[in-house]
């Protein structure tokens, strides 16, 4: 299964562009509007987004067998 395009919904940039806003502001003094601010969003999205997508499914697979281990030890344990 392959992934789709990566993007943002419109309500979670609602929720992100301020905060890009307000680190751009804070870190560079670089003052965008909200146009500006969407549009780098939705290419960090477009550029780097699969990446952190694949790093969050690498996670979850390591936590998935992580837990397999546990319930196969417990299941051992419990053989007779």
């Amino acid at each position: 299964m392959s992934m789709s395009k990566f993007a943002f919904t419109q309500l979670e940039k609602d929720k992100l562009i301020p905060k890009l806003k307000q680190h751009m502001s804070t870190e560079f003094e670089l003052d965008l509007g909200g146009f500006e601010a969407e549009f780098l969003l939705d290419f960090i999205a477009k550029e780097f987004g699969s990446s952190f997508y694949n790093k969050g499914l690498q996670d979850a697979q390591a936590v998935v067998l992580e837990r397999m281990e546990v319930i196969n030890e417990e299941i051992y344990a419990l053989e007779k």
